[in-house]
Order: structure tokens, then C-alpha cells, then sequence
């Protein structure tokens, strides 16, 4: 199974399970059953946030490099447009997919996140890492570009020069690296990994889910806004927010000193 799925309670845990090639993420199964574990999460009502890491060693190793070679399962096509639409058709359906999702996701960053892997770090809303985490926009090494929208996440998450940097030499960073660049927002023991991103993605799912899928979503539409629009649509989702069961009973916990109740409503 390319993916395995278990959930505690109303979190949701992805695991991507091919150690044996350390999680490679660009032949078409995979997409096809990451991007299948993602979008019935996200229908679930029952699942408040998820949790993406890897079995093994790697978090995820990227690209399969034997799927670079001439071949029935090749990402190469016959013609420049034959690969970007098999690009198109694979793994950029997987940021696409991310960025759709009501749901928050975490990452849980167990090891080696190189190239592809690197990004689908930063395709999530939140990166943790253990001590183990490793780094690399490498796919420059291999004389290629980004090609699943590396280039538009990583300097958004790292900034423009550190982005630059990461993509133009290749070169591999440790978790401690990433802690300071932004990359990820905590680094821990990799005893630790899970449990920590489970009780985040706890306190994650204690808050109104609408409320959540609302913030995610601004939050994410926010750096191509200018302030002026982001104000326009912030009216726009408070508007809705105002008229939501949770906001009242969220209001009335509070006044009433009492745990809230929250439905989803």
C-alpha cells in the first residue's frame, strides 16, 4: 500500500510508505494515492487535521531517478510537450491538491526531504522536524528545474535569496538550518516527532473546524493579495464567520466559563 492512513480521534495521520526507495512521490500511483488520501480526509468531517510523514529513514526522497531514464513508466515524453503534460497529469496535481484542502496539513519530517520531497514539505501549513530532517532543493544537480512549484513555495517560506540559494547550488541543510531559515517551525527528537505534531494538530482541532478552514484558506490567499484585498476578503469571510453555531457557542462558552461544544455548523 503506497499509503497507509490511520486516524486518533479526529486527527489523521498519511504515511508514505515506500522505505524501501525512500518515499519517492512522482510516479502516477503514488500521486494517484496521495492525492485520493488527501482529498477523502478533507471530506471526512470527522478529521480535523492531518498529519504527512514517512515510513523509514526518509521523509521523502523526491523523484524516482530511474523514471528520468527512457521507458514504459518514464516522466520523460517523447517531446517537451509529451513531459509537461506529464507533469501536468502527475505530480503537479499534488500542490494543487494541497492548496484545495479545507483541512489543515502538518508535516512531520522524519528524515531526508530532497528535491520533491522538499517541496511537498512546503506544500503544507505546517513543518516539523526531527533532529534527523535533512534538506535540498536539488533538483539543479540533475540539470532540471523545479517542476511540482517549488519556485513559487519556497521563497514565499524562506524568502527570495535563501530560496535562491537552496535552488541554484543544490546543497543539502540540516534541520537546525531549516529551524533558522523559517523552513520549519520546530525541531525535535525524532521520539518526539509524532507526539508533538499530534498534540498541535489537537490544539488544531480544538478551535471551530469552519473557523480553521477560513484562516487556512486567508492565510494562504494572502500573498498574492495586496492589503486592500485581503481586508475586502477578511469582511467577506467574517461576515460568514458571524452567522456560524460555533461562533455563538464559542461566545457563550466563554461567558459561561465552560468548555465549548463545537459542531462544525
Amino acid at each position: 500500500m503506497d499509503i497507509l492512513t490511520t486516524q486518533d480521534g479526529p486527527i489523521r495521520t498519511l504515511t508514505l510508505n515506500r522505505p524501501e526507495r525512500r518515499n519517492p512521490i512522482t510516479d502516477l500511483a503514488m500521486v494517484n494515492a496521495l492525492v485520493g488520501a488527501l482529498e477523502e480526509a478533507d471530506a471526512d468531517g470527522s478529521v480535523r487535521a492531518v498529519i504527512l510523514t514517512g515510513a523509514g529513514r526518509a521523509f521523502c526522497s523526491g523523484g524516482d531517478l530511474r523514471q528520468m531514464q527512457p521507458g514504459p513508466d518514464s516522466l520523460i515524453g517523447d517531446s517537451p510537450e509529451a513531459t509537461r503534460d506529464n507533469y501536468r497529469q502527475g505530480i503537479q496535481r499534488i500542490p494543487l491538491a494541497m492548496e484545495a484542502l479545507g483541512v489543515p496539513v502538518i508535516a512531520a519530517i522524519n528524515g531526508a526531504a530532497i528535491g520533491a520531497g522538499c517541496d511537498l514539505t512546503c506544500m503544507c501549513d505546517i513543518r516539523i522536524a526531527s533532529h534527523e530532517a535533512r534538506f535540498a532543493e536539488s533538483f539543479v544537480k540533475l540539470g532540471l528545474i523545479p517542476g511540482d512549484g517549488g519556485a513559487w513555495l519556497l521563497p514565499r517560506i524562506v524568502g527570495f535569496s535563501r530560496a535562491t540559494e537552496m535552488a541554484l547550488t543544490g546543497e543539502m541543510i540540516d534541520a537546525e538550518t531549516a529551524l533558522q531559515w523559517g523552513l520549519v517551525s520546530r525541531v525535535v527528537d525524532g521520539a518526539e516527532l509524532l507526539p508533538t505534531c499530534h498534540a498541535l494538530a489537537m490544539k488544531i482541532a480544538a478551535n471551530p473546524p469552519s473557523a480553521v478552514s477560513r484562516a487556512k484558506k486567508m492565510l494562504r490567499q494572502a500573498g498574492g493579495q495586496s492589503l486592500a484585498e485581503a481586508l475586502d476578503t477578511a469582511s467577506v469571510q467574517q461576515g460568514f464567520a458571524h452567522q456560524t453555531r460555533d461562533h455563538r457557542e464559542a461566545v457563550a462558552a466563554f461567558l459561561e466559563k465552560r468548555e465549548p461544544r463545537f459542531t462544525g455548523e
